[in-house]
């Protein structure tokens, strides 16, 4: 009697052993991912931030033409102003937050666009230095940012596998830093690439 009891005391005693530590391992593997995500969207924030730093020399240098449509301009000085103000916790990445940023962050890319659009009207000022890198530096901060977009799409994706797999999910249901995370959406129409020429 004594020997079943503490045979049954050693195999509760095993089991809570055990599940305690499977508990513990996938409660560090979220946190890990979650750092992961949070570190990338550190890398996201900061080109972007690259992006919008550009800007005021961009429209500098633009300004300096005084034929020059001031409504344009401030129209990107407007989107800049609301891209750089939306600030989101990276605790809370969720697909709604995600969303406002891009949305934010493509009204930008929408007002950079017609102001270059509209700087081919004035080959005087395409034709300048200045411009010319800051162009070059854009077009180049454009790609960094299509690279970290995709890289936090990619954590992302990991740690939603991750936390969503079954019993794992219910682990991830008790702590709310692991909560599902959102993604960056292709904008509607972006199937198809833009024809852009710089050169005449």
């Amino acid at each position: 009697m004594k020997k079943s009891f503490l045979i049954i005391i050693s195999t509760i005693l095993i089991l809570i052993f055990v599940i305690s530590l499977w508990i513990t391992g996938t409660y560090n593997q979220l946190v890990k991912l979650n750092e992961n995500i949070k570190k990338q969207w550190s890398q996201v924030e900061n080109v972007y931030q690259r992006r919008a730093d550009l800007i005021p020399n961009l429209v500098k240098t633009v300004k300096g033409s005084a034929t020059f449509e001031k409504s344009t301009l401030n129209q990107v000085i407007e989107a800049r102003a609301k891209a750089t103000s939306m600030n989101i916790n990276p605790n809370n990445l969720n697909q709604y937050q995600i969303s406002r940023f891009q949305r934010a962050q493509e009204g930008l890319q929408s007002s950079l666009s017609r102001l270059l659009l509209i700087v081919e009207n004035y080959p005087h000022l395409k034709s300048t230095q200045n411009f010319s890198e800051l162009q070059n530096q854009l077009e180049g901060t454009e790609n960094r940012i299509n690279v970290e977009r995709n890289s936090f799409n990619d954590q992302v994706n990991h740690f939603n596998t991750y936390r969503n797999k079954f019993p794992k999910i219910i682990i991830a249901n008790f702590f709310p830093q692991f909560r599902e995370k959102g993604y960056f959406k292709s904008q509607i129409g972006s199937e198809k690439a833009p024809i852009v020429n710089f050169q005449d």
